[in-house]
């Protein structure tokens, strides 16, 4: 039998980099060690290839690294396969080697900007994409939309967009994710109606509505978060898709929605273990903490394993609903029974749990046994337990603390403060306000915001006149007789 040659070596290496198939590659890159074929351009390369498709990069980085003069295939190859820092390196060695960087170089290299958030260098590669002619295609175009859109710089990444002689659906949910990564709820559905008639495939492409989803969650639309669930219906794939009904189900329990969030869990197709956890989460910051438990109950009995978020949601829903034997028990089956170690979140969570019961004495006690040291968290989750208790001993201990981790976080000092107000403590509220002066700390208004006709309209505490909030409660008033309420335009004037 003839010795193998570097072509059908060749051929066979890039069968095995198609199929993943890793160990019959090794032999074959064995064969042509023994065989000496090697060091050869194609073969090497080749090799490069296999070994970035199996994920087995440091044998990749070894092949390329002893060929005497990598082609710009291999770099390309590379450049793909590499973390952020290695494929940056390797950009510089390649350029530092005379060779022109093509429409494949630079995406991968502006993949590691957008990672790095590094605009700078983006900006600097953006030049060279325009110089040398590449700004046209549609991937080297899209790739620099993504980067500027995650380097925080959406104005650069609009002005990509507009210039762009082709988009393809795969940049147009880029833009979409953009808007929506930034806030720009209203931009990001605009722009997404507009996807919907101009981008080929963007109708049936879901890659941009999680993203989007988590916007209407944040902001609390749940008009828009209705819509474009409306839209997801009509394109018959929202309930096989794990991201998108993780998405709906958060968006839908932010906006008060618990009744549409669990419809939307009952008929996903697939759930996985954050489907779980957002669910038990929508329940307990709604304050149904049996009912939280009873999802939770569900989900170990169906084998599901709960991890460490999971956990959070459950303690805290246990918290909230006051569920403190249930709470304890959770938390000593986290290690005991599924293997999860608890972090200084949960502690967390236990330390509200016991605080919010009245037990702060056993809070601190817990605090004293944790196998970490406590953080702003643990120490926040007690002041606020005694400033529900008016508990002036232990809440000045947890407010000293928090002073010292979080120096210029205000909402400590005014919690502290209202505890001393509420037992009567005037002086210390007096001292505690002159510290907060000459820290120069301002406490930020209370805000609270109605959606008129897609556009927010924000009311801060004593923003509006007296003589107006009495006008608007009269109305309000006369609305509520309107709808047969029995409360008088009195009873809400003498609040004021």
């Amino acid at each position: 039998m003839p010795p193998p040659t570097a072509g059908s070596l060749s051929a066979l290496l890039r069968r095995c980099a198609a199929l993943g198939a890793l160990s019959p590659g090794a032999q074959l890159h064995a064969r042509a060690l023994v065989g000496g074929c090697l060091p050869d351009a194609t073969l090497d390369t080749d090799l490069v290839l296999l070994y970035c498709r199996c994920g087995v990069l440091h044998r990749a980085r070894q092949v390329f690294d002893g060929m005497p003069s990598p082609s710009m295939h291999a770099y390309n190859i590379l450049l793909a396969a590499s973390p952020p820092g290695a494929a940056l390196e390797l950009l510089a060695r390649l350029l530092a080697a005379g060779h022109r960087l093509d429409r494949y170089a630079v995406p991968a290299a502006l993949r590691a900007c957008a990672e790095l958030r590094d605009a700078v260098l983006g900006a600097t590669l953006h030049g060279f994409a325009v110089r040398l002619g590449l700004f046209p295609n549609v991937v080297v175009s899209g790739a620099l939309l993504d980067m500027y859109a995650k380097a925080g710089l959406l104005g650069n990444a609009v002005r990509v967009f507009d210039e762009m002689p082709k988009r393809d659906a795969v940049v147009w949910n880029c833009m979409v994710t953009g808007y929506a990564r930034a806030g720009r709820a209203a931009e990001a559905l605009d722009l997404f109606r507009r996807g919907q008639f101009e981008a080929v495939n963007m109708a049936n492409d879901l890659r941009a509505m999680p993203n989007m989803l988590n916007v209407c969650a944040k902001e609390g639309e749940l008009m828009k978060g209705r819509e474009i669930h409306g839209r997801m219906v009509r394109c018959l794939a929202f309930d096989s898709d794990i991201a998108v009904g993780n998405a709906l189900v958060d968006m839908y329990a932010k906006c008060g929605r618990v009744d549409a969030a669990r419809a939307v869990f009952a008929v996903m197709k697939e759930k996985n273990v954050v489907s779980w956890s957002t669910l038990i989460s929508s329940y307990g910051v709604h304050g149904m903490g049996e009912e939280a438990l009873r999802i939770y109950e569900e989900m170990v009995s169906r084998r599901v394993k709960p991890n460490c978020i999971t956990f959070t949601s459950i303690l805290s829903s246990c918290s909230h609903s006051g569920l403190v034997s249930d709470g304890q028990r959770i938390f000593e089956a986290m290690n005991n029974v599924h293997g999860v170690e608890p972090t200084a979140d949960h502690y967390a969570c236990m330390v509200d749990l016991l605080g919010r019961a009245g037990a702060i004495e056993e809070a601190v006690g817990f605090i004293k046994k944790m196998p970490m040291e406590p953080g702003a968290s643990l120490w926040g989750a007690l002041l606020s337990a005694c400033a529900m208790h008016n508990n002036v001993d232990v809440g000045e201990i947890a407010a000293y603390r928090l002073f010292e981790l979080e120096e210029g976080n205000v909402s400590n000092y005014v919690t502290l403060c209202g505890i001393y107000d509420a037992v009567g403590r005037s002086d210390c509220v007096a001292g505690l306000r002159s510290r907060m002066r000459e820290l120069g700390m301002v406490k930020t208004p209370g805000c609270s915001w109605v959606d008129v006709k897609g556009r927010a309209h924000a009311f801060y505490q004593g923003s509006i006149p007296r003589y107006l909030r009495r006008q608007m409660l009269w109305v309000l008033d006369q609305l509520l007789e309107d709808m047969g309420a029995s409360e008088s335009q009195d009873e809400y004037l003498s609040f004021y």
